[in-house]
């Protein structure tokens, strides 16, 4: 969340952030450091449910811009409520047998990260 200005700057490209004041070393560092450590964490706790992280930020970016001080909060309410709909799925869907979070996410997350890469290439 600290480095969402950083980053919507950065998004438009290295020289004009560079000059609006953006340290991009320390901006991509940060960010990186972040990323991994909470990518780390998140996999720790939950196990790796591999698609919400690669699925959720892409598909809300595609509904409200590139804004990244909008998406990142949406994001962390998106990926939570995905992993919850998709254990509820797989807890309904074969009753009284249960389906893994992971395999539904992956059954959700697959069609839609191959919708979003025929979108970006038909752009």
């Amino acid at each position: 969340m600290a480095c969402g200005r950083s980053l919507d700057v950065l998004g438009l490209g290295d020289e004009q952030a560079a000059a609006l004041g953006v340290r991009l070393g320390i901006v991509r560092v940060a960010s990186l450091a972040a990323i991994t450590l909470l990518c780390g964490a998140a996999t720790a706790a939950a196990g790796p449910i591999s698609f919400v992280g690669l699925v959720v930020p892409h598909v809300f970016r595609l509904v409200i811009g590139p804004d990244q001080r909008r998406l990142l909060p949406l994001s962390i309410v998106g990926g939570p409520a995905l992993v919850l709909a998709a254990d509820v799925m797989g807890r309904v869907i074969t009753r009284p047998d249960e389906i893994e979070a992971g395999v539904v996410t992956a059954f959700i997350g697959a069609p839609v990260l191959l919708a979003l890469v025929v979108v970006r290439r038909g752009r």
